[in-house]
């Protein structure tokens, strides 16, 4: 009664961005399916489809956002994460000592 048809999730896996090349050129080539490709090295078919797109939109074939934006992206929202919190440090310090100096 535990399982009651509840699949395990799967442990999240990393993989190399050159493993990743590869899978798409198999899926490129053509001669088997993104779903046979998936299986055969035991991979989620999303996962696959997700790299083939991704490279797609890397090599302009796909309109969309690609790994260089964002990489950007993610390194402008660490920035700006941490610009809000000196901003907040700073707020509180001035608070800090107007209060002493009067």
């Amino acid at each position: 009664m535990e399982s009651m048809g509840k699949k395990k999730p799967r442990p999240r896996r990393l993989f190399t961005p050159e493993f990743k090349a590869e899978i798409v050129a198999l899926c490129r080539q053509g001669d088997r399916s993104v779903g046979r490709v998936a299986k055969d090295f035991d991979l989620t078919e999303t996962a696959v489809r997700d790299w083939v797109r991704q490279a797609e939109v890397d090599a302009g074939e796909r309109d969309g956002t690609t790994s260089g934006e964002r990489e950007e992206l993610a390194a402008l929202r660490r920035e700006n994460t941490r610009l809000r919190q000196d901003l907040e440090v700073l707020k509180r310090a001035t608070a800090l000592f107007a209060r002493e100096t009067r």
